[in-house]
């Protein structure tokens, strides 16, 4: 699992029928701290999920087990909205 924060949104025009309906978030990885780290993810959203929320992504087969991704071109699927984090540091 990816701690991830919503930065944008993917418009596609022509993508594959399974994917109809679905809705595309591109999203941060974040540590548990919130800071950036590198990169970038387009994953789909199972969660209504909106910007600038920390969320939680899922990837692989993992990801085509979320809800309403199963027989799906799926890779990355957002499958949780983070209410807080509480890291136990000593």
């Amino acid at each position: 699992m990816i701690l991830a924060r919503i930065v944008g949104t993917v418009v596609a025009t022509r993508k594959d029928p399974r994917l109809e309906g679905k809705k595309l978030l591109v999203v941060k990885p974040v540590s548990p701290q919130g800071k950036d780290e590198a990169g970038y993810l387009v994953a789909v959203d199972t969660v209504s999920a909106g910007y600038r929320e920390t969320v939680v992504v899922v990837s692989g087969s993992s990801a085509r087990m979320a809800n309403g991704c199963k027989d799906r071109p799926v890779d990355s699927a957002i499958v949780g909205i983070v209410d807080t984090i509480s890291l136990d540091e000593k």
